[in-house]
């Protein structure tokens, strides 16, 4: 796989704004430190372990997101959120059920699913774009 196209802080920034405007929620990072790890996570894991698929990446931002508690506000949403970017800046659209969708995440926030679980998940409700 080529180098994939990374999210910028200012886009998960802009991001989870954008939900919050959306949904309600309370504004800012609690911890700034733990939002750059959480967004570093794929990017090491795609150095330490290249054969990491882009579904596997897409999972370490959710991931990352969901346990790490960066934000004070909106932090499942931006895992989700993130994913679902990182996979169509990649050229892949993510189309899960609503409600599986809203199940899956909380049950990564929960410890109830492992990232490789979420990383299957993922590539399973993940179809490659038709370019346009």
């Amino acid at each position: 796989m080529k180098d994939p196209k990374w999210l910028s802080m200012d886009l998960v920034l802009a991001l989870h704004n954008e939900t919050l405007a959306l949904f309600g929620g309370t504004p800012g990072v609690r911890d700034p430190g733990s939002l750059e790890m959480a967004l570093n996570r794929p990017r090491n894991k795609k150095l330490y372990q290249p054969k990491t698929t882009l579904f596997g990446l897409a999972a370490a931002y959710c991931f990352g997101i969901v346990q790490n508690h960066p934000f004070l506000d909106g932090n499942k949403r931006a895992g989700a959120i993130c994913a679902h970017s990182f996979l169509f800046l990649n050229g892949y659209e993510f189309r899960p059920n609503e409600a599986d969708y809203l199940a899956t995440v909380l049950s990564v926030a929960q410890g109830k699913t492992e990232e490789d679980q979420l990383a299957a998940w993922i590539r399973e409700n993940s179809a490659k774009r038709k370019p346009r």
